[in-house]
């Protein structure tokens, strides 16, 4: 009987220390929490909630600034990109004119070089005998360069490089319109009318007559348009300087 007696005050002990560790790790554990959570758990978590949603908004934020910073870069490099395209362009048009006036730069310089040789070497004068004749009239070496609408032209009207030539202003229309239903009627395919003044060359083209104006130049033209037989006989000689170095 002793025995068992004995068993329960042991038993009842240990439950009593038990209860009293038990106690003791909660007593601790509240002393924690009021230390470390003021507050309790609740607050902490709508304090930390703020924070953490600053976080994400700075991180938000972070991203949109730097795809505006992207965005930018990129207008930026278009822009400089076009930029540098119109510069490519205006390089290549300045290039094609450069390019075209050294093509015509060698052209007049090749042309030059061979009416140097049609000319020949100069000769002094001497004594009776003893220098050769020259031609009055030297052969001219055509270059259609020189006036490209009237090689066009000619190259339409000159047969076998042959040609009838009128020069006419208002004062001789009648006479003209003469001269130029004849050759029709005879059947002559290879003339021109080199009109001096606007009205002549519109009379032309309306009687389906090939015309040719020349460029503007006011020294003749002045002569061209109100000057008599003898005052325009005397810019033949440039007109048919200019026909004959322009025929193809």
């Amino acid at each position: 009987m002793s025995g068992r007696r004995d068993m329960r005050t042991t038993s009842h002990s240990l439950r009593k220390s038990r209860v009293g560790i038990a106690i003791a790790i909660g007593v601790t554990f509240g002393c924690l929490f009021a230390l470390f959570l003021p507050h309790g758990l609740v607050s902490f978590y709508f304090y930390s909630a703020p924070i953490l949603t600053r976080t994400i908004s700075e991180s938000n934020a972070q991203a949109g600034s730097a795809s505006c910073e992207s965005s930018e870069r990129i207008n930026m490099l278009k822009s400089d990109l076009v930029e540098e395209l119109e510069i490519n362009s205006e390089l290549e048009r300045q290039i094609k004119e450069l390019t075209e006036k050294l093509r015509l730069a060698d052209q007049r310089k090749d042309h030059a070089q061979k009416q140097v040789l049609v000319l020949g070497k100069q000769q002094k004068a001497g004594p009776f005998g003893t220098v050769k004749g020259l031609r009055t009239n030297p052969a001219l070496i055509p270059d259609e360069s020189v006036n490209p609408r009237l090689a066009k032209i000619l190259e339409k009207v000159a047969v076998q490089r042959e040609l009838i030539v009128a020069v006419a202003n208002s004062n001789v229309k009648e006479m003209l319109e003469v001269w130029f239903t004849n050759i029709k009627k005879v059947g002559i395919p290879n003339y021109l009318v080199v009109a001096l003044d606007e009205d002549i060359a519109k009379f032309c083209e309306s009687k389906d007559v090939p015309v040719y104006k020349r460029d503007p130049d006011e020294g003749i033209d002045s002569i061209a348009r109100t000057g008599g037989n003898h005052a325009v006989s005397g810019i033949l000689f440039i007109i048919f300087i200019e026909i004959q170095t322009s025929s193809p």
